[in-house]
């Protein structure tokens, strides 16, 4: 290991035994000055996401932004970290929550502040101390995030960012500072790190993306539906894990519906990241646009057919294409990382369900009914870390976040990722 990482996870550790003597309360106004500081400061921020992976800048301003807002929710949150009193027959009757230690963060290039954010805000308010391995396009984030929370008074050692390739993972993670890891990224990347956590008996906390289901029936508002299926689709060029990737029509609205998903999609024209009217941009890199056409092409030789085509315009750009897809097409077995949808047509409810279902992944569905039988029924069989009833899906810091299947597990998000990287110590005695 290179002397300056290791110099660093040292570091890491020795800011660890100081900052977890730290008031809950005095950590939560830190949190609160570092979220005043981003949302002052948001274009500057959103500048730096754009140059690094192509965003259109409204949309990484709007990260920033909710990179504070989430900060504030956790800044006022409970402390629901407080030992707590356990009725017995005991004079000591406890359960205290100890923070881990060190934590290394490995996160992607798709939402390069938040993604970080997400994970670190509630690890550092438990009393962890952070290092991150960030995606290699995006170190400017990383160490822009370091120096944020630096100028909100964090102690030097509380969160740095190691600019490092993926080569550095293993040999940190077995490094015996480092107690545990939040992964977000691919399904291989996410074993090959939980393989080397469990073999060092460490924490480990996946986040491995999906391909969610967006089901239309013939009682939805169409209108509502079909723009924010457009933008579920669309938005980040395609590139989140929450996106609607597979768009599940209930035969009867075909007819209604699928037009105006055409119209919504049409509206996504290539332009600028930079101009704040843009709405679709370039993705983040030429590779990633080489795969997604090898992906489109798999899908057309397996029987898909073309209602939109996927048109290539530079080495990074598409026109947003959607294509229809039968079951039996082994590119439902595959997440779509970029702005191409699929279209699948159902006949019934249960077969949506089977449809929505029957994929590797699990992470958050989306169902368009007015009919509150049916929410009730995709609620309970759903199998996804979260359903959403009349909306596209997004994040939200109140809501626990995480997924099952092949999509990970463990929760970021909501007061319960608090307890993701702590120990519950019983005390228990006379």
């Amino acid at each position: 290991m290179e002397q300056s990482i290791e110099n660093k996870l040292i570091k890491a550790d020795k800011a660890f035994s100081e900052w977890r003597k730290v008031p809950f309360e005095e950590r939560q106004k830190r949190i609160a000055k570092a979220a005043g500081i981003l949302k002052s400061n948001a274009e500057k921020y959103g500048t730096i996401i754009t140059q690094e992976m192509n965003k259109p800048i409204s949309e990484s301003i709007a990260e920033v932004e909710k990179c504070a807002l989430m900060m504030n929710y956790y800044a006022d949150a409970e402390n629901i970290l407080k030992p707590e009193k356990i009725d017995s027959e005991f004079t000591y009757s406890e359960v205290h929550y100890v923070p881990k230690g060190v934590i290394l963060g490995v996160m992607p290039w798709n939402f390069p502040f938040w993604q970080v954010l997400r994970f670190a805000v509630p690890a550092i308010l438990a009393g962890n101390t952070i290092v991150l391995k960030h995606a290699s396009i995006c170190f400017g984030s990383g160490n822009a995030i370091e120096k944020v929370l630096l100028e909100a008074g964090f102690p030097e050692g509380i969160f740095q960012n190691l600019e490092v390739g993926h080569q550095a993972v293993k040999e940190i993670l077995e490094h015996d500072a480092v107690k545990g890891v939040s992964l977000t990224g691919s399904g291989k990347a996410g074993g090959e790190v939980a393989s080397i956590a469990g073999l060092n008996i460490k924490k480990s906390l996946l986040e491995l993306g999906g391909s969610d289901a967006f089901i239309i029936f013939d009682d939805a508002n169409l209108d509502e539906a079909a723009k924010a299926g457009a933008k579920s689709r669309l938005q980040n060029c395609g590139q989140t894990c929450t996106a609607a990737k597979r768009f599940i029509i209930d035969r009867k609205v075909e007819g209604e519906f699928l037009p105006k998903l055409i119209e919504e999609f049409k509206k996504y024209e290539i332009g600028d990241p930079f101009n704040k009217e843009t709405k679709i941009a370039g993705m983040a890199r030429a590779d990633l646009a080489d795969d997604l056409e090898k992906q489109f092409n798999k899908a057309l030789e397996n029987g898909a057919e073309i209602i939109i085509p996927l048109e290539r315009v530079s080495d990074n750009e598409f026109k947003p294409g959607l294509i229809r897809v039968q079951d039996g097409n082994p590119i439902l077995q595959e997440e779509l990382f970029g702005p191409l949808g699929m279209v699948m047509i159902a006949n019934s409810d249960e077969e949506a369900l089977t449809m929505a279902n029957d994929i590797p992944f699990g992470l958050s569905n989306s169902v368009w009914t007015a009919n509150k039988d049916r929410q009730q029924f995709f609620i309970e069989n759903l199998e996804s870390g979260t359903v959403n009833i009349n909306r596209m899906t997004s994040s939200d810091p109140r809501f626990p976040f995480g997924g099952s299947k092949a999509s990970g597990y463990g929760t970021e998000l909501s007061l319960l990722a608090l307890k993701e990287f702590v120990t519950a110590k019983t005390i228990v005695g006379n």
